[in-house]
């Protein structure tokens, strides 16, 4: 089997060769170096590679070479080779080159020359890159890991993709539709019968029509928690969430996260997270959430997974949390960390075609499997600009339908997506009708311009919907204090004219983040008075613990 490739293109042989020779000490073993001298030349390397359907796992180019730019070639060479991670060759002159190319080509990292010692200033870098494009790239050797027989058009489906993918966990999707083998292997293990989604596993077993929890029991996550009393549960593993298990078990408490999904939340599947401290070429998602677990278990924090807080109820002043499954696990404090979903769509064929073309927040799941289609992306926010920009790198056209007269998303998304030719932003627009439930799966949506009055009906493949958050509340309704949008009141805010909320028992206000029962805190999109940005969530997750900590002094 062929190594994967890195390729060094400089057009000084004295820089080519210094690449070539800290490369080849760090990375030959593993990696086949290759190098050109100028980026026609990497160009054609790159066809040939294509062509022989070989692995490309970095590019790393000098910014300053005649007739073609380091900028530019890497602009082409993405074309040939999408998941190749980009990295520039850059002299201090050249930052502000580097800084709008981030946008440009995707750039995953500048280096300023020169990189000595490389142990320090290259090695680290290269080291986290391709860690991220084993993780993250689709390899064309014979797969291995686990295979995800489906539709398309199937929500189970969908779902059991996109659990997998936020766990980071390989898997190979089999269409039953276009693929005749993929109909007859699952046809043959149910004899005759096609039942869908099937997972195949390396071992040989399979599970068919899974559940998420069977899917994680068997994929070796953990679904039970190991002890039956915690210092602090989590209840929900998103950015809050996770922060708050980081920063609790860094502290010495005893800390269970409870995930009834992913983790991540909406934050998980988002493809790029650009205004995030300290990574000025951006940060997915699911890399952020990747981070965060593996930070949180490493300083002791327990993490279920596939696993639902079903209720919550009080003994004196205890927390019981009630699973799904039955099983019961208790706490001194409680934090609510659930977040906030997509408000789903009311409109006729929303609800059949859900799954089936219409997706909620799905488009680092999905993007793949519309490529060269024509696709819609409901929202004019922050999440919706980045689906869109994400959906535009598979999609021949990404059409945005925003209800309002302007976009919400930050100015430097907005510039983002005006200089895609690809995407199309309709104001004042609103959905009408989603069609193509007798056939199973989204073939048009009628939309009306709300300030003509026009009404237009929009052939497309799918539709990602990216509208309004609905806070996660429901299994404290009857225990917090909630505002009418069914947000969680904290700290404060409970305090109406200045007096404590009715039926509090302590002789002293509510903690902040603290809810109107003492001991059960929230942070994040599901508590009033929180800013809907991933870093918000991370920070109340941290602050959360101070005041939880001083909760746990007061027992």
């Amino acid at each position: 089997m062929a190594k994967p490739v890195l390729l060094a293109v400089d057009d000084d042989p004295m820089v080519l060769n210094a690449v070539e020779r800290d490369l080849r000490k760090k990375y030959g073993q593993a990696y086949r170096i290759l190098k050109a001298d100028s980026g026609e030349a990497a160009l054609g390397a790159l066809r040939e590679l294509q062509k022989r359907g070989q692995a490309v796992a970095l590019l790393l180019a000098d910014q300053r070479m005649p007739q073609m730019t380091g900028v530019q070639f890497l602009e082409q060479a993405r074309a040939l080779f999408p998941a190749a991670k980009k990295v520039l060759l850059t002299a201090y002159a050249d930052t502000e080159a580097a800084i709008s190319a981030i946008n440009k080509v995707d750039l995953d990292h500048y280096l300023m020359k020169p990189w000595d010692p490389p142990d320090e200033r290259l090695y680290p870098v290269l080291d986290e890159l391709l860690e991220d494009w084993k993780v993250h790239a689709r390899a064309s050797r014979p797969f291995e890991g686990i295979r995800v027989a489906g539709t398309l058009w199937s929500l189970p489906t969908h779902q059991i993709k996109d659990f997998l993918v936020r766990h980071q966990l390989p898997y190979q999707y089999l269409d039953v539709e276009s693929d005749a083998n993929a109909k007859a292997l699952v046809e043959e293990h149910h004899q005759g019968e096609l039942k869908i989604p099937t997972l195949f596993f390396p071992d040989g077993t399979a599970l068919v029509e899974p559940t998420l929890q069977q899917v994680a029991e068997k994929a070796g996550l953990a679904t039970e928690a190991a002890m039956r009393f915690y210092d602090l549960i989590i209840i929900g593993g998103g950015p809050a969430g996770l922060s708050a298990a980081v920063y609790a078990s860094s502290e010495g408490v005893d800390c269970l996260l409870i995930e009834k999904h992913a983790p991540g939340g909406q934050a998980g599947s988002s493809p790029k997270i650009e205004n995030y401290l300290g990574f000025p070429m951006g940060i997915s998602g699911g890399d952020l959430t990747r981070r965060a677990m593996i930070q949180a278990r490493r300083l002791g924090a327990e993490i279920i997974t596939a696993q639902e807080a079903a209720a919550v109820r009080l003994l004196d002043r205890y927390k019981i949390v009630t699973l799904t499954n039955g099983t019961e696990v208790s706490c001194h404090a409680l934090l609510l960390a659930t977040g906030a979903s997509f408000n789903v769509l009311k409109m006729p064929g929303a609800a059949e075609l859900t799954g089936a073309g219409i997706y909620y927040g799905a488009a680092h799941t999905e993007a793949y499997y519309y490529k060269g289609q024509d696709v819609l992306v409901v929202g004019g926010a922050n999440s919706a600009a980045q689906g869109a920009l994400f959906l535009s790198r598979y999609a021949s056209k990404v059409t945005m339908l925003i209800r309002g007269p302007e976009a919400a998303a930050a100015q430097h998304l907005m510039n983002a997506l005006k200089a895609d030719p690809k995407i199309e932003i309709r104001l004042n627009t609103d959905l009408v009708e989603a069609h193509g439930a007798q056939a199973g799966k989204l073939e048009a949506v009628t939309v009306k311009n709300t300030t003509t009055g026009s009404v237009e009906k929009l052939p497309v493949a799918a539709m990602f919907v990216f509208i309004g958050v609905k806070p996660q509340s429901d299994l404290m309704a009857d225990l917090v204090m909630r505002d009418p949008k069914e947000y969680v009141l904290t700290g404060m805010d409970l305090m109406g004219g200045g007096k404590r909320p009715a039926g509090w028992p302590l002789d002293r206000d509510p903690f902040m983040f603290e809810t109107s029962v003492p001991g059960l805190f929230a942070a994040g999109d599901v508590r009033f008075g929180t800013i809907h940005r991933v870093v918000s969530a991370t920070s109340e997750g941290g602050a959360a613990v101070a005041m939880i900590r001083q909760y746990l002094k007061t027992l």
